[in-house]
């Protein structure tokens, strides 16, 4: 019997392959949440709150497991992952008061969105060749938080459910082009 042994390159192709349908699966749903979403009117104030909530705590957690596999720049995945999945805490504990405090503060945090967007968008310059759509969903991000943060409460609240849903579907449709990429990636290691 002889044993086949395996070399780096290969075990880490195969890892990478392994885990990467779960950014399709993360896209999926988020824009599975997006179409739920866009469904609310201002009157379910309480389900958007608890909506609000997941989405945070879910987004939170793709950042960790991000700075679990970013070498150099971890940290920076965490810090977002914490602040997150402490939003999004306070957001299910306290779901009506989250979607007016939300409302209150939309364009604020989606300027932050933007932000981490964009920051993503240059870190994966030199490895992603679709790097440029995180560039291009974090400046839209940053466009409207500085536009929804000149508007009044009640326009705040109306948009908060169509720009929320709007978030969700651009991180899906992020993780979806993740996905690809990664695999991508996986393909191009080579095999000794």
């Amino acid at each position: 019997m002889t044993a086949t042994a395996t070399t780096p390159s290969t075990q880490m192709r195969t890892e990478t392959k392994k885990w990467s349908w779960l950014w399709l699966v993360a896209g999926a749903l988020w824009i599975l949440v997006s179409v739920i979403i866009l469904q609310f009117d201002k009157a379910s104030a309480a389900s958007v709150g608890v909506i609000a909530g997941a989405m945070f705590v879910g987004a939170g957690v793709e950042y960790f497991f991000l700075g679990s596999v970013t070498r150099g720049v971890g940290w920076l995945w965490y810090l977002f992952g914490g602040l997150l999945v402490a939003g999004g805490l306070i957001a299910l504990f306290y779901p009506t008061r989250t979607f007016f405090a939300m409302a209150n503060i939309l364009g604020f945090m989606f300027v932050i969105i933007g932000i981490m967007w964009i920051v993503e968008a240059f870190l994966a310059r030199d490895s992603a060749d679709l790097w440029w759509l995180n560039l291009v969903a974090g400046i839209l991000m940053l466009g409207l938080g500085f536009w929804l943060s000149g508007q009044f409460l009640l326009t705040q609240a109306a948009a908060l459910l169509v720009f929320a849903g709007i978030w969700a579907m651009m991180r899906g449709i992020l993780d979806i082009t993740l996905f690809f990429t990664v695999r991508s990636a996986a393909d191009a290691i080579p095999a000794e």
